[in-house]
């Protein structure tokens, strides 16, 4: 498992863990030594930007990170510095505590991960 002290690269990594543990052929993919969260946030980070979007789903933010992962080749793009917002349910799944926090200009039912 990849070590991180950033709270978005941290979701991303502990999401990807699990589903890892619970689905053999992607523990194969998630392994690969050549892919790394740094990149897979940077990958995530310029789909956001390409999208023109400020608020996402946690799903989609996840699936973003689940193709960098699985496609042997994906174009990363350069570092993006960005402010990435982790929204609180997230940070409650350590305790399975998952309270719904929304964007103050995005749709009631999306979550915000973060905002460029």
């Amino acid at each position: 498992m990849e070590e991180t002290t950033d709270p978005f690269k941290e979701a991303i990594v502990n999401h990807l863990q699990e589903l890892a543990n619970n689905d053999a052929l992607f523990a194969i993919t998630f392994s690969k030594p050549y892919k790394n969260i740094d990149d897979c946030a940077t990958y995530i980070l310029n789909e956001v930007k390409k999208s023109q979007r400020q608020g996402f789903d946690d799903d989609e933010i996840f699936n973003m990170a689940i193709h960098y992962y699985d496609e042997e080749t994906v174009e990363i793009g350069k570092p993006i510095k960005a402010k990435v917002v982790v929204n609180r349910s997230i940070a409650a799944a350590r305790t399975n505590d998952f309270p719904k926090s929304t964007t103050k200009n995005g749709d009631a039912n999306q979550t915000s991960l973060f905002k460029l």
